[in-house]
């Protein structure tokens, strides 16, 4: 029996990226958007989903089993990304960052367990950043929301486990996707405090992202968790320096890994 697969945020990047190439493996393979019916040249089947919206999720989800009778494995890719002193990014842009990167997942997790629990089996993946492990500057939102969602993991993982259901986080770093693009960027403001510093990390942050990895590694280290008997807490994918950097925020004291970090970024 081929496995069902519910991939959030499944129409670009990552997910897209993901999508195809499970596709390609023979595995049954739904991706959502929130108008899915506006993308025409998707090679997967695509649903409307707004993880923002309870209704909506609950809608996805139903008629997925309706079509199937079954979800094998979740992943959960939809997020966000947002940029900005947090001094300066606009108090309903934090929240729907939130929205979007942990209550989004939240929500479509709790709508599919219950599946999950009636046929005894599971897996849930989620995406969540190598920038969910230390407070980046200018990322504070984006880092905390991806670090709330590795901690959620690691709790639900211990309260699903005797149902059968495996829930793991993948966390990548930099990848060549279109995520610049769609990131929330609280404006450079004249002569605000933060100016010339922000403008500056804010066109690293796009190198970093124009010059990243092939997407195509997540959907192969994807593929490898999909098809592992007892998957790991946590995953990292991307290049070594930015996995490295877990490894020292682990071992060093504080004040010398954030220098480190300062110093990365020229602050």
């Amino acid at each position: 029996m081929k496995k069902v697969i519910l991939i959030t945020g499944g129409s670009s990047g990552i997910g897209k990226a993901i999508g195809e190439f499970l596709s390609e493996k023979g595995f049954v393979v739904y991706g959502t958007s929130r108008n899915a019916s506006a993308i025409s040249n998707s090679k997967i089947k695509l649903v409307d989903l707004d993880v923002r919206n309870s209704d909506s999720i609950k809608s996805c989800i139903a008629k997925i089993i309706e079509l199937e009778g079954r979800i094998d494995v979740l992943i959960n890719n939809a997020g966000v990304g947002i940029t900005g002193p947090l001094e300066e990014i606009p108090l309903e842009e934090i929240k729907n960052n939130f929205e979007t990167n942990v209550f989004g997942p939240i929500e479509t997790m709790k709508a599919i367990l219950p599946q999950m629990r009636t046929q005894k089996s599971g897996l849930i993946i989620n995406i969540t950043s190598i920038a969910g492990y230390m407070g980046l500057p200018f990322r504070s939102v984006y880092s905390s929301s991806k670090g709330a969602l590795e901690l959620i993991t690691e709790s639900l993982r211990m309260e699903t486990k005797s149902f059968g259901v495996h829930i793991t986080n993948v966390a990548p770093g930099d990848f060549a996707t279109d995520i610049a693009s769609r990131r929330f960027h609280a404006p450079v403001i004249k002569g605000s405090a933060y100016e010339k510093v922000y403008q500056t990390q804010l066109d690293m942050m796009n190198e970093h992202v124009s010059g990243g990895s092939n997407p195509i590694e997540m959907a192969v280290a994807i593929h490898q968790i999909i098809e592992t008997k007892n998957p790991k807490i946590h995953y990292k994918v991307g290049a070594f320096m930015q996995k490295f950097s877990i490894v020292l925020k682990r071992i060093l004291p504080d004040k010398m890994y954030e220098k480190i970090l300062m110093n990365h970024y020229k602050l």
